[in-house]
């Protein structure tokens, strides 16, 4: 995966995007011959739509979480934020630095659920589809109705390839690796200083998608055949097998093909009721370390908070992590026989603008004039009631909150308060709003722009949220239109939809170069048309930059330019209240996804 954000709502993310879903009876009942004491049912608030959590259409939270249960990969986070490798999945060495050059070998014990040893081609397969090396095109995408969220139109026909990914790491491996037996050796095209982030998933299993783009049944032979079209560059088998890793592995109900469940870790998924629940059971093939005492895990969907705690008041469920309000965390911690663990997520608030849809913050609207549309930008967030929203919404769950100033640094991070200095968002706006400001610019540009502003309309605080920033938008001279749509997730990638957006991002590793996606030009996290020069410059830099100190010197200077440029602004970050039954043991949260499913090994039922 590289080093990606998770839509906490990319890449992106979806725990802050909340789906549709009726309360539903808990799905034990559903689970004939399993007792009650093996069974561990948890609240979680979107619904799981696809098993290829490394596709830009599956890159969320929602299906994240499931995957790292039905998934082993080479290292993990532990609770210290510590990254720990598993050997019982297999070994990696850098053996270079000049050409960086890293070795993985698979361990006898990783296997698919099917039986299938996991091999090289695997690793390859998951490599080189999120690397855009083997891109010809850029395919359309589509809100898919099925799913729910915007899908690549499987329209790679011929020799046009397209795989619908982006890591900016596994983009630097240009040469085919080096394969003997269970052991593979790549070389990176330059140094990159978060190669060891990008080993936390196998991705999907190649012998499937061999059998299922080229018709080969054989696992070995089809796993064989999808190394060999990269190797040979074979446009022809890449098309078939893009369209494959791109679609098939996408789908909210349990599929007749159960080869697309197919997976390498403690769990395998058992049963995908839409928008219910998602049910994982023991993998009776699995070898490695990380042997579950819990028979079954079931995801029980519940988007509304209160009805998530409503259910573990009832003993539906045994843990929720809902996206609460005062109200709520007052709710769990009333619960008896209940702990509330309320930290600070990985998760934070931010607005963003579209610059790419001829709205009113993009320079096409002002007959390409850029500083005329970054003015308006800039105007718009001059009246983001930050300190307000805050106060409102935000403190009764955690007193101690506060603004976040960082497009990049954590709260609290050794480097925060010098990176707040050196980005110049807190200088310039403050707590929020400034209405003066905001009329000033707007009236020196001679507009008064209309904002279509999109937001998790089934979310309550962000309904909140948009209220206050409608509110304080318009005594600005802005007339801001309610976008707000419960599948504002899968509508990122269309700016025609919207003109700014509410949302969050989760951080799944702890490098340096995880934002990459976010501000790159055409980065896969970038939905919105920005593009500077200077900060792709940097990015670059930040890729093979080792020294700790020159590295947060690199992250301020980006984050100077994009305060410059009126890119974005940040506003705070999630409190993260988990509620657990008594009956579940071992539970924690940490601050990366997976949060609290990080050791879902070591949970144990009372």
């Amino acid at each position: 995966m590289g080093t990606k954000k998770w839509l906490a709502g990319a890449a992106g993310v979806f725990a802050a995007s909340l789906a549709l879903s009726a309360c539903t009876p808990t799905p034990q009942a559903s689970q004939p011959g399993l007792s009650q004491a093996s069974v561990a049912t948890i609240a979680w608030n979107q619904a799981f739509y696809s098993a290829n959590g490394v596709t830009s259409f599956g890159n969320a939270t929602a299906n994240n979480n499931i995957l790292y249960m039905a998934n082993d990969s080479f290292n993990y986070y532990d609770k210290d934020l510590n990254l720990v490798p598993n050997t019982s999945f297999g070994t990696y060495e850098k053996t270079s630095d000049s050409p960086l050059t890293i070795k993985q070998t698979l361990a006898d014990t990783a296997t698919w659920s099917d039986g299938v040893p996991v091999t090289p081609a695997d690793l390859i397969l998951n490599t080189f589809a999120q690397s855009g090396n083997f891109n010809n095109y850029e395919a359309k995408t589509s809100l898919d109705e099925d799913t729910g969220g915007v899908d690549v139109e499987k329209e790679n026909t011929g020799t046009k390839v397209f795989f619908n990914a982006s890591s900016p790491g596994f983009a630097l491996i240009k040469k085919f690796p080096t394969v003997e037996g269970k052991t593979i050796t790549y070389e990176y095209s330059k140094p990159y200083v978060d190669w060891d982030k990008g080993l936390m998933t196998t991705g999907v299993p190649a012998h499937v998608v061999g059998k299922r783009a080229l018709g080969i049944d054989d696992p070995t032979q089809a796993a064989q055949a999808v190394s060999d079209a990269f190797k040979n560059k074979d446009n022809a088998a890449l098309a078939k097998i893009s369209n494959v890793w791109n679609s098939d592995f996408n789908f909210k109900t349990m599929p007749a093909d159960k080869e697309l469940l197919v997976s390498n870790g403690p769990y395998t998924i058992t049963d995908l009721k839409e928008e219910q629940y998602v049910t994982l059971s023991k993998n009776p093939n699995y070898k490695g370390s990380h042997v579950p005492t819990i028979d079954t895990i079931t995801v029980r969907i519940i988007p509304d908070a209160q009805a998530s705690v409503q259910a573990l008041q009832n003993g539906e469920v045994l843990a929720t992590q809902p996206q609460a309000t005062a109200d709520i965390l007052k709710q769990m911690q009333a619960l008896s026989n209940v702990t509330v663990l309320n930290g600070v997520g990985a998760t934070y608030e931010h607005g963003d603008m579209a610059q790419n849809n001829k709205g009113p913050f993009d320079p096409a609207s002002y007959g390409g004039d850029a500083e005329k549309a970054r003015k308006v930008r800039e105007a718009f967030l001059y009246t983001i009631p930050r300190q307000k929203i805050i106060d409102n919404i935000i403190k009764p769950l955690n007193p101690d909150a506060a603004i976040r100033n960082s497009y990049d640094v954590v709260p609290g991070a050794p480097n925060y308060e010098q990176n707040v200095a050196a980005n110049g968002m807190k200088a310039k706006y403050g707590e929020g709003p400034s209405i003066d400001k905001a009329k000033a610019l707007l009236d020196e540009v001679g507009v008064k722009p209309t904002v279509r502003f999109m937001y998790a309309s089934n979310n309550t605080r962000r309904q909140q949220e948009f209220q206050l920033i409608k509110e304080s938008a318009e005594q600005a001279g802005f007339t801001v239109q309610d976008a707000g749509n419960e599948n504002w997730g899968a509508l990122l990638t269309d700016t025609s939809k919207y003109d700014a957006v509410l949302f969050g991002w989760q951080s799944n590793s702890t490098g340096v170069t995880g934002a990459d996606a976010n501000y790159r030009t055409k980065g896969g996290n970038n939905f919105y048309g920005y593009s500077s020069k200077t900060v792709d410059g940097l990015l670059d830099q930040l890729q093979v930059e080792t020294d700790p100190t020159k590295q947060n010197e690199l992250v301020d200077k980006i984050g100077a330019q994009l305060t410059k440029d009126a890119f974005s602004i940040t506003i705070f970050q999630f409190p993260e209240p988990t509620a657990v039954s008594n009956r579940l043991q071992n539970v924690s949260s940490i601050q990366l996804a997976p949060t609290m499913f990080w050791n879902f090994w070591e949970w144990k039922l009372a």
